[in-house]
């Protein structure tokens, strides 16, 4: 808790379960202009370039909190994108993201919409989705926009560059073969101990803020999740 002439101006959280915060008193503190001009963005193709992916294993073999936190905006988003119909989504990492929550959360039967990654430096998917999974600049918060028309899902950006294969990692150099005599015995990535499960505090503090939660089916999704935090897929 910090103070400021004897009046409490913050608390801050700060335990192993929960992400690290500082939230003001609105009450003991006012917001000012800041000095100078302001901070230039950085282009999305320097991001490309130097922004780190972040992993959704950790060497722990857990799952990562970052993309669970991450995974659970943007599930909510992509629930009020596909309008209560079923949602497909790409073999791979993507689906291993999202793919058995949305499957637990949508109904089947009627031909699913179509999601695809989009972003800086990808070819543009061919043929279009319907719902394109675009990173959002760390900087700015604004999400990526394709071209061509479709609903755009924001992820954050280390999340989806890794979704979408940024910074692999070759088995051997780039210019050519290992030398001879040499042998690269790479260790396996680490295999998380179970399904992925979405932070479902997070999800459920970003869908309350989507005008798609009025929506009856979408609500009855809210309390369920609210319900029962714990139950598949979370």
């Amino acid at each position: 808790m910090a103070t400021a002439v004897g009046w409490t101006a913050a608390t801050r959280i700060d335990d192993c379960s929960l992400w690290q915060a500082v939230r003001l008193d609105p009450h003991a503190v006012r917001r000012l202009p800041a000095v100078g001009p302001a901070p230039e963005a950085v282009s999305w193709r320097v991001l490309a370039r130097e922004l780190q992916d972040t992993p959704p294993v950790e060497e722990s073999e857990c799952w990562s909190a970052r993309c669970a936190a991450a995974a659970g905006a943007a599930l909510a988003h992509l629930l009020a994108a596909s309008a209560g119909t079923p949602v497909a989504v790409p073999d791979g990492l993507v689906a291993d993201t999202f793919g058995r929550a949305l499957d637990a959360l949508l109904p089947s039967g009627p031909p699913p919409k179509t999601v695809a990654l989009a972003g800086p430096v990808l070819a543009d998917p061919d043929p279009a989705p319907d719902i394109s999974l675009v990173p959002q600049h760390p900087q700015t918060g604004k999400a990526w926009q394709p071209f061509g028309t479709g609903m755009t899902v924001p992820l954050a950006a280390d999340v989806w560059m890794h979704l979408a294969g940024y910074h692999e990692r070759l088995p051997v150099p780039v210019t050519g073969g290992l030398p001879d005599g040499v042998l690269r015995d790479n260790p396996l990535p680490p295999h998380p101990r179970g399904p992925f499960r979405p932070d479902w505090r997070v999800f459920l503090h970003t869908l309350a803020r989507l005008p798609a939660v009025r929506q009856p089916w979408l609500r009855r999704i809210y309390d369920d999740v609210q319900d029962h935090p714990y139950a598949p897929p979370f």
